[in-house]
């Protein structure tokens, strides 16, 4: 485990990147032209990040990139 202090500015645009990077995951994710591979690893990404953005966001900001769990075939 590491450990680190951040200003409140640097949190901030340490959130904004993290929220960045989701949208255009969620965007990417969605593209039907991706095969089956590619888009697991995006999700995978995605799951990281989000588990980043819960450490640094509200509740309520985490809850509009929170993802449904879906089956897998």
């Amino acid at each position: 485990m590491y450990g680190a202090l951040f200003l409140t500015k640097e949190v901030q645009e340490l959130e904004y990147l993290v929220k960045k990077e989701l949208e255009e995951l969620l965007l990417d994710i969605e593209d039907s032209r991706l095969n089956q591979v590619v888009r697991r690893a995006m999700e995978e990404r995605y799951q990281l990040l989000f588990r980043i953005l819960k450490r640094f966001s509200s509740p309520n900001d985490c809850m509009k990139y929170l993802r449904p769990k879906t089956k897998t075939m």
